[in-house]
């Protein structure tokens, strides 16, 4: 293994600017998408909506207001890295993107605050610095459908909902951290939403608590049917100028562009895979850019409906792309998916299945670690897990494909590495 070379440190303001871009340009293009009176009445019906999946808020909202309610948690998330002094790093990136995305169909400007405020809690009694756990608390919002499950979509006599929904969520945030850590031993980092595999487990554990109190905790499916040619030219636009943003921020850096992809692809992308130091800032946002346009391409080919899940899946897929996502790890992923859909019971042009392709790339570290036949297994065994587990924690937890995905890292990777020597991971 050869020394790495650490990138120069980069103008911290001038990536911040670049993070603020997507969530700014969202907010903006809600207003013009629809009247102030329509954005306003549909942030309602978001904000009140259970949230569980699959509800996806194009259908609730309406276009504007999903724009507007994805646009202000992204800035939430930009200003919550701004107020702790944090850097923008791969991690962080993803974790961002990760929000904006899932602020499609899930997240909103209500049910998002209170794990903020768990997690919090959590590390003032740890005496720690908010700064430590801010990783958590943005990827933690994977349960902030619980938050609305509990305040408007059930309902117990004699106790208020809001106020009940409100103390579940600042609760799970306050467990997240430590579980989170503890979670990451049982898949060894083959699955790259850590965050989603624990949001599942307490997601388990919290709905059979409900259930076994006469809570009706079930998924739903909530869908806007039909290719958006706005959406879709919006983030082609998008993914191309990520693309030319790399170009041209990488005349900064000390690292040739060739050099950092070389490197950026030789890593398997296991945990913790931060592709802005594993090559450099500029190749990490062309990456982004090229896995934008290779996640869109799959929808395409699919013949799929670029509805909120979708449009989630695929901003995580580009947020992931600085954080251990690659082309080299996620194709043979999004190939077994489709595979599996060609010989099982669901049809390939579902949403279900599209966005089982793109968020069960947090398996790419298989790929990664052991090759493209690992890769296409892992996502052929993937689609069937994930269409199983849902059932647990009733759509609570957003990040399904990362509960799934814990599963099938700790069953395949002991398996694979049993029958086939390990390829060690290089840094170059």
């Amino acid at each position: 293994m050869s020394d790495r070379v650490e990138p120069a440190t980069p103008s911290q303001r001038v990536l911040m600017t670049a993070l603020l871009v997507l969530p700014a340009t969202l907010l903006v293009m809600g207003f013009f998408a629809d009247s102030p009176r329509e954005i306003v009445a549909g942030i309602g019906r978001i904000v009140v909506a259970p949230s569980v999946l699959l509800t996806d808020y194009l259908a609730v909202g309406g276009l504007g207001a999903t724009l507007v309610n994805a646009g202000l948690c992204g800035l939430i998330s930009c200003l919550l890295m701004i107020f702790l002094k944090i850097e923008v790093n791969g991690p962080f990136i993803a974790a961002v993107y990760t929000v904006i995305g899932f602020a499609f169909f899930g997240k909103n400007i209500f049910n998002i605050w209170p794990i903020f405020v768990g997690v919090a809690i959590y590390a003032r009694t740890q005496q720690t610095p908010l700064k430590n756990y801010a990783l958590v608390a943005l990827f933690g919002t994977t349960l902030a459908p619980l938050v609305s499950f509990i305040s408007f979509g059930s309902w117990v006599e004699g106790i208020p909902s809001v106020p009940l929904g409100l103390t579940f969520g600042v609760a799970v945030g306050c467990i997240l951290p430590p579980l989170a850590s503890h979670m990451l031993r049982f898949h060894d980092g083959f699955n790259i939403y850590n965050i989603g595999f624990t949001g599942g487990i307490i997601g388990s554990f919290v709905t059979a608590l409900l259930r076994s109190f006469h809570f009706e905790v079930e998924t739903i499916r909530i869908l806007e049917d039909g290719f958006s040619p706005f959406l879709n030219g919006f983030f082609t636009i998008f993914f191309v100028a990520l693309i030319l943003w790399g170009l041209w921020y990488n005349r900064g850096e000390t690292k040739p562009l060739r050099e950092a992809l070389v490197s950026i692809h030789r890593s398997s992308g296991r945990l913790v895979s931060d592709f802005t130091i594993i090559g450099n800032h500029g190749a990490t946002f062309l990456n982004m850019g090229i896995m934008g346009l290779i996640s869109l391409t799959f929808v395409a080919l699919l013949s799929g409906s670029l509805n909120g899940p979708v449009v989630g899946g695929v901003l995580t897929v580009v947020g992931f792309a600085a954080f251990g996502k690659h082309t080299r790890n996620c194709v043979p992923i999004l190939l077994g998916v489709y595979l599996g859909s060609l010989l099982k019971v669901w049809e390939s042009t579902t949403t279900e299945v599209i966005i089982t392709g793109l968020f069960g790339t947090t398996l790419a570290p298989i790929t990664g670690q052991y090759g493209f036949f690992a890769g296409i297994t892992a996502g052929f065994c993937h689609l069937s897990i994930v269409m199983n587990v849902g059932m647990l924690h009733g759509g609570v937890n957003l990040y399904n494909n990362g509960f799934a995905g814990g599963f099938v890292a700790s069953f395949l990777a002991p398996i694979i590495d049993a029958f086939k020597q390990d390829r060690p991971e290089s840094t170059d």
